[in-house]
Formats: structure tokens, sequence, C-alpha cells
């Protein structure tokens, strides 16, 4: 069966591999995967995170470190219970809009993380992905991803729906 280009097999084929996209970048995320996790990018891929900005999969490469780091720092590396600290991202309320071979998404997300007293999971974070993302050869990657973290100054969403900027080409 051939799919042509902009029917809705194709369109739902689309957004399918564009949800697997945003799940394998929690787990790469989860499991501190540098390199699963940058090979989700474009080569002109930018990440601007609470840590910064980098552009290429080379220095998102390199963010992961920072990351891991940063969230080491945070949470420690046990919790009072004596357990392995574990984070587990999930993402919710997917919003995608695709344009051809150019989406556009925007993701709630929330995190969790086991650094209680009696190793039990509570919210750490959450907040939104403002995504834009392109056929790579045939595989869609991010071309860049805006992380907005309600928890950290400076970093929270605007007053205005980010959805509407994702209905436009």
């Amino acid at each position: 069966m051939t799919i042509e280009p902009g029917s809705a097999n194709s369109h739902a084929e689309d957004r399918a591999a564009i949800m697997q996209l945003e799940s394998e970048y929690l787990f790469a995320l989860d499991w501190g995967d540098a390199e699963s996790y940058a090979a989700l990018f474009a080569p002109e891929g930018v990440l601007a995170w609470a840590g910064g900005t980098a552009t290429g999969p080379e220095e998102i490469y390199k963010e992961m470190g920072i990351y891991k780091e940063a969230i080491k720092k945070y949470y420690g590396e046990t919790n009072e219970a004596g357990h392995k600290i574990v984070l587990r991202h999930f993402i919710t309320n997917q919003s995608i809009h695709v344009h051809g071979d150019r989406a556009k998404g925007r993701i709630f997300w929330f995190e969790m993380a086991n650094n209680t007293p009696d190793n039990s999971p509570k919210i750490g974070s959450y907040g939104h992905y403002e995504d834009e993302m392109r056929k790579v050869d045939g595989v869609w990657k991010f071309v860049s991803r805006t992380i907005f973290n309600e928890m950290l100054p400076g970093r929270g969403a605007g007053a205005e729906n980010p959805v509407r900027t994702a209905r436009l080409p």
C-alpha cells in the first residue's frame, strides 16, 4: 500500500512518529543516555533549557553531562532511606501540528523523583515543551526544543496559550 503525502494515513503516521520521538527523548533523558538523546536532534538542532542553550548534536551531547551533574547536585545521590535517587519524566496533553515535513508541538511534562524519606515518588517539577521538528532522511528530529519549567524563576510559561503559535506553519 502506498501512502500519499498529505493523506490522513500519512498524517496519522507522522503524529505517531513524533509521539515516538517525544517518548524516546524522555527515556534517553531519564537514563542519562547522552548518545541517544543527542541523536534525536537535527544537525542544526537547538536545545534551550534552564542550564543554557546548545546547538547541534555534539553540544547537546555535552549538555547531558551538565544536566546529570545539576540533578545530582539538586537531589543528591540517595534519599534518606538510602535508595538511589531515580527521576522519571512524563508527557501529557500533546498538541502536535504537522505541516508537511515540518511540525510544531506543545507538550506538558512533569517529573517525579523518589527523593522522599520513605522512597515514595513525588512531583519535582513541571512545565511544557515548545518544539519544532522536521524530517531528516525520513525520520522526525527536533530542530528546536525549548523547555519551560514552572518551578524555576525565569523559566515559566508566558500568559498566552502556546498552542496558538503551533498551529501556524
